[in-house]
C-alpha cells in the first residue's frame, strides 16, 4: 500500500513540475516576493493580489529542482480565496509537514510533501515558495533566501 501512496504523491508532484499551475507573472499585483535557494538553484518571483486581507490571485514564475517547482504550484491554488492569518497557518502546516513528515492540522494536496523530511536537501526546495509568500504579505523588499532560514 506505501508504495502506491508514494507512487501517487511521486505522480501529483510531477506532473506539478512538468505543468505548473499559475506560472505567469501577476501585472500589476498587489504585493511579491522573490525566493532563492543557492544550494539546489532554485529562484523564483511569487505575485499576490490581495482583496483588503483576503489573496484573491496568486502566480509565480522562475526556475528550479522539481519539489521547489511543485510546491510553488500547489501553493499558488492553495492560498487562493485565503486571509493573510490563514496563509500564514498553511505556512507552519506546510514548515511541519516538511520537516516531520506530519502537521497537526489538515493540509489538503499538499500533504504529498510529507516525504520530503527524509530529505534534508530537499526541505529548503519545497520550503522556498513559502517563505516568499510570507515575505510578500509582509511587504519585505530584500528576496528571502533559503540560506537565512532555519529549517
Amino acid at each position: 500500500m506505501f508504495d502506491d501512496v508514494a507512487d501517487l504523491y511521486q505522480q501529483v508532484i510531477l506532473d506539478h513540475c512538468k505543468h505548473p499551475r499559475n506560472f505567469r507573472e501577476l501585472t500589476p499585483c498587489t504585493c511579491s516576493a522573490q525566493g532563492r535557494n543557492p544550494l539546489c538553484g532554485d529562484q523564483l518571483k511569487l505575485f499576490l493580489n490581495l482583496d483588503g486581507d483576503k489573496i484573491t490571485e496568486a502566480a509565480f514564475v522562475g526556475s528550479g529542482c522539481c519539489i521547489s517547482k511543485a510546491s510553488a504550484s500547489l501553493l499558488t491554488d492553495a492560498v487562493k480565496g485565503k486571509t493573510r492569518n490563514e496563509a500564514g497557518a498553511m505556512f507552519e502546516l506546510v514548515r511541519e509537514l516538511v520537516t516531520k513528515g506530519k502537521a497537526e492540522g489538515d493540509v489538503g494536496k499538499l500533504a504529498v510533501f510529507a516525504g520530503v523530511h527524509k530529505f534534508p536537501a530537499r526541505v529548503k526546495c519545497a520550503i522556498l515558495s513559502w517563505h516568499a509568500l510570507m515575505a510578500a504579505l509582509k511587504g519585505e523588499g530584500q528576496p528571502v533566501s533559503t540560506e537565512n532560514e532555519h529549517n
